[in-house]
């Protein structure tokens, strides 16, 4: 496992902010001891977050004997550009700055792989922008999975019910439909 570059790190942060905006800071800081700090690490093209201790343990293993260590946060592809993975929603969810809920009868067609659309939309943050990130929840804020936003909060009231709101960037139906390739390296 290495540092991030800074670049890399520009990328990554980019696409966290998306999701948290201005609390991005506290997913480093968030720790009991205040010197052992949460990092990110890359290992492969997968990268990880992880307490700072942990990931100075993780050094006195071989890169070929470690497989991963942390919360798989997503990965960079052969482009230079950061795909989030489903593992990463435990790690944004409670930093969200735009939340969406949607009704039970639109649970399921989200975590088969579909975007949300209006008729499943129970409520929604105020200030919701267009093309910004987004955290889903069920009606009992479980978190189902991310998106982005096709339309701001005040259009969305205005639409059509089969009118896209979110287009789905992952949910938890992943964890079953992509269980052979989610993991691998």
């Amino acid at each position: 496992m290495r540092q991030l570059t800074e670049q890399e790190t520009k990328t990554l942060f980019e696409k966290l902010a998306n999701y948290t905006g201005r609390s991005l800071n506290n997913l480093i800081t968030t720790s009991e001891d205040p010197n052992d700090r949460y990092v990110f690490r890359l290992h492969g093209n997968r990268v990880y977050y992880m307490r700072m201790s942990l990931a100075n343990l993780s050094t006195a293993i071989p890169r070929t004997n470690l497989l991963s260590l942390g919360t798989c946060i997503g990965k960079f592809t052969k482009s230079g550009q950061f795909r989030m993975h489903i593992t990463a929603l435990d790690v944004i969810a409670p930093h969200a700055r735009y939340k969406v809920w949607i009704k039970p009868n639109g649970e399921m067609p989200f975590m088969y792989g579909g975007n949300i659309v209006r008729a499943h939309l129970q409520k929604f943050s105020e200030d919701l922008p267009e093309h910004a990130g987004v955290v889903v929840l069920n009606s009992n804020d479980t978190p189902l999975g991310f998106g982005i936003s096709a339309r701001s909060s005040q259009e969305a009231r205005k639409l059509d019910p089969t009118a896209v709101i979110v287009f789905r960037q992952g949910d938890i139906g992943e964890y079953l439909r992509e269980e052979d390739t989610l993991f691998t390296t």
